[in-house]
C-alpha cells in the first residue's frame, strides 16, 4: 500500500510539473511565435528562394526536401523555449520550492522533459497539416509514425536542454549556448542539404551526428517508407534505433545533472 502510494504520489507530482509546462508555454503568446513561426518563415524563405536550385532525391522540390528539417527546428526551438522555464522557475524561487518538496528530483526532470516534448509534437502536427501543400501525402499511418519520430526527437532535445538550462544561470546565455551547440547540430544534419553532396569531412560529421538520423526518422515517417524521396540516407531501422538511444542517453544525462546543485547554489 505504500508504494502504491508513493508511485501514485511521483506520476501526481510528474503530471503536474507536465502540466503546467503546457499552460506556461501557451500563455506566452511571443513565445509559440517564435517556437512555430520561426522555421515556418524559414522555411518559405529558403525553401521557395533555392526552388530547384540543385537536384534533390527524387527529384522533389526543395520545399518538400526542406519539410522535414524545418519539422526538426520546430522541435529544436520548441525545447529551447521550453526549458528557459528552469531559468525563470529558478529566478521566482519555485524551482527551490521543488527541490525541498518531499518527492524526487526525478519528478521534476520527468515533469519538464515530457512537458517539453509533448509540447514539440503538437507544434510539429501543427506544421505537418502544411505536408500536402508540397506534395507529401499524408494518411494515419503516416501522422502516427511522425507523432512516435517527434516524440523521440523531442525527448532528446528537451534532455539536452535541461542539462544546459541547469547548469546556467541567465537567459542570454542559455540562447548563447544552445545556438552554439544545437543549432549546428541542426545545419549538419541533413535537414539543408543531403550528405551525398557534400565534403568528405561534412559527410563524417553528418554520420556521427545524432540528428542526422533524426531526419531521415522524420523523413521516412512522412512518407511511411524509405521511397526515392528519402535519399540514401540511413535505413529506417538505423534511424530508429540511434533517435532511440540518443533519448535515453539525453535523458539519462538530464537526471544525472539534476543530482548536482543548480548553477545559482553553486558546486
Amino acid at each position: 500500500m505504500k508504494r502504491e502510494s508513493s508511485g501514485s504520489a511521483f506520476w501526481l507530482a510528474v503530471g503536474t510539473l507536465w502540466w503546467r509546462e503546457l499552460v506556461r508555454f501557451y500563455r506566452y503568446r511571443s513565445r509559440v511565435l517564435g517556437a512555430l513561426g520561426t522555421p515556418l518563415v524559414f522555411w518559405l524563405l529558403i525553401g521557395s528562394g533555392i526552388g530547384r536550385s540543385f537536384g534533390t532525391p527524387g527529384g522533389a522540390s526543395y520545399l518538400e526536401f526542406f519539410f522535414p528539417g524545418t519539422l526538426l527546428l520546430i522541435v529544436l526551438f520548441t525545447s529551447i523555449f521550453c526549458m528557459l522555464s528552469i531559468i525563470e522557475d529558478r529566478r521566482e524561487g519555485f524551482l527551490r520550492s521543488v527541490l525541498v518538496a518531499p518527492v524526487s528530483r526525478a519528478t521534476l526532470v520527468l515533469g519538464k522533459i515530457l512537458g517539453g516534448a509533448t509540447l514539440a509534437v503538437v507544434q510539429g502536427l501543427v506544421f505537418t497539416a502544411l505536408a500536402p501543400t508540397v506534395g507529401i501525402p499524408l494518411s494515419l499511418l503516416a501522422l502516427v509514425a511522425v507523432a512516435g519520430a517527434l516524440f523521440l526527437t523531442a525527448f532528446a532535445l528537451a534532455g539536452l536542454g535541461f542539462v544546459l538550462a541547469w547548469r546556467i544561470d541567465s537567459v542570454q546565455g542559455f540562447h548563447g549556448v544552445a545556438n552554439l551547440f544545437l543549432i549546428p547540430l541542426w545545419l549538419l544534419s541533413g535537414a539543408l542539404f543531403p550528405a551525398a553532396g557534400a565534403s568528405a569531412w561534412v559527410r563524417w560529421v553528418m554520420t556521427l551526428n545524432p540528428l542526422t538520423y533524426s531526419v531521415a526518422l522524420l523523413r521516412q515517417a512522412l512518407y511511411s517508407g524509405p521511397p526515392d524521396a528519402t535519399g540514401n540516407g540511413p535505413n529506417p531501422a538505423l534511424s530508429l534505433s540511434v533517435t532511440l538511444a540518443f533519448a535515453v542517453v539525453a535523458g539519462l544525462a538530464a537526471f544525472a545533472t539534476a543530482r548536482r546543485p543548480t548553477a545559482s547554489e553553486g558546486d
